[in-house]
């Protein structure tokens, strides 16, 4: 089976098991057979207001079907297929994504505040895990054809240890799940989060907060 079909496979199965895994999805029911994203419009609504000139290329992403180019410190690339890439996804609580992993790649901790995640390994094989609020970490190593579950809302991270490149295809049972990086989150907001909150919280210097937050500035 070549890369496309792999690729293909891929995104049936975990669409099914999103879609049989959950009765109920993350967003709110659509009220109508399709609401068409309007991105451009200006109405604030829970979701994006619906357009009228609704075509098939409002359905249609081709940006999983190639390995991202991994050129970021993580060593990893995430590529979204979500209501903003397909605007025919508004309302229908699903979406998919495609994550590339050099060797020793992380995706680094994480949340997704509105969907529960799934991947399936399209190659090379993964460490994945999440931490429960009761900080147990739940973790596992898995590989091309295998299937791993990332509850809602609770960090999560996968990490390449291999020495050959890695991918997998991520569900989600949201139209926009919504990523909030751990680290990036704390050392690079704006407005900052204030010293004397991360110096006590991590219980360190302002010198480590200042040398951790370095790290995240944009390059100039």
């Amino acid at each position: 089976m070549d890369f496309a079909a792999v690729c293909r496979v891929a995104a049936v199965i975990i669409m099914g098991v999103v879609m049989l895994s959950t009765r109920i999805s993350a967003d709110p029911d659509l009220l109508q057979d399709i609401c068409v994203a309007d991105l451009t419009s200006a109405v604030k609504v829970n979701g994006f207001a619906c357009k009228s000139n609704v075509t098939a290329e409002d359905f249609f992403f081709n940006g999983l079907a190639k390995p991202g180019v991994v050129n970021n410190s993580f060593g990893s690339l995430v590529t979204g297929a979500n209501v903003q890439k397909i605007p025919g996804l508004n309302t229908l609580g699903v979406s998919l994504g495609r994550i590339d992993y050099a060797p020793g790649g992380l995706n680094p901790p994480h949340t997704h505040p509105r969907a529960t995640e799934i991947v399936f390994v399209l190659e090379g094989e993964l460490n994945v895990g999440f931490i429960t609020t009761a900080n147990v970490l739940i973790s596992k190593t898995i590989k091309k054809g295998e299937v791993f579950a990332f509850p809602k809302g609770l960090v999560h991270f996968q990490k390449n240890n291999g020495k050959s490149p890695a991918s997998v295809i991520s569900a989600f049972n949201s139209q926009l799940p919504g990523t909030q990086s751990i680290a990036a989150t704390l050392f690079a907001a704006s407005p900052p989060v204030p010293d004397n909150v991360l110096t006590k919280a991590f219980q360190v210097g302002t010198k480590e907060v200042d040398k951790i937050k370095s790290k995240f500035a944009p390059k100039k």
